[in-house]
């Protein structure tokens, strides 16, 4: 099976221009997108998202949480790092909220249940067809994710450890070299 699609800086804002414009429910689905491209969330772990895991008892969005082991593929815990535009992205979904749900997930279904990963991987995949990237899924974010920050020069072992990965050669795997990598690669030699 082939590697999900990195997505280029152009065809993400496509696919968050597509997003806020086309879906009933935008603030949402681009807070689901962002969790993934800019904090290497996997699909499922969007999923099992909860309210207190991103607000503190303020109601304040925090700039970090941990996400316990229960909900890691590696079952282990992990403390993500929401950049200060996931910030804005999650201030402006939980405002765009008419009330919290009583199941506590951050997301919720049309149907106002919370989502599944299946559900939500599944959901993540027509955004991404919608938007007409070809070659995308629900993991694309993760894999464009790993590549931007390698490509910016953060080390595979800290790459490695904030994907949640045991091993630096799993984290190898979802970073895509690309020209431009190359490009500064060579310039570094000057």
């Amino acid at each position: 099976m082939a590697q999900a699609k990195t997505l280029s800086k152009s065809e993400l804002k496509q696919l968050l221009d597509v997003t806020n414009s086309c879906s009933r429910y935008s603030a949402r689905d681009s807070t689901m997108l962002l969790f993934t491209h800019l904090c290497g969330l996997r699909v499922g772990e969007v999923a099992a998202l909860r309210f207190d895991d991103i607000l503190d008892a303020n109601g304040t969005v925090r700039d970090e949480m941990t996400l316990d082991a229960a909900r890691t593929k590696s079952k282990r815990a992990r403390k993500i790092f929401l950049p200060k535009q996931m910030q804005r992205q999650l201030q402006a979904y939980v405002n765009s909220l008419n009330k919290q749900p009583q199941h506590g997930y951050l997301f919720s279904t049309q149907k106002q249940a919370h989502f599944s990963a299946n559900t939500a991987t599944q959901h993540l995949q027509r955004l991404y067809a919608r938007a007409g990237i070809s070659g995308a899924t629900s993991h694309s974010g993760r894999r464009t994710w790993l590549t931007a920050l390698s490509q910016r020069g953060v080390s595979v072992f800290v790459l490695a450890d904030m994907a949640g990965h045991r091993s630096i050669q799993t984290t190898q795997r979802y970073v895509t070299v690309n020209d431009e990598m190359k490009r500064n690669a060579a310039e570094l030699i000057s």
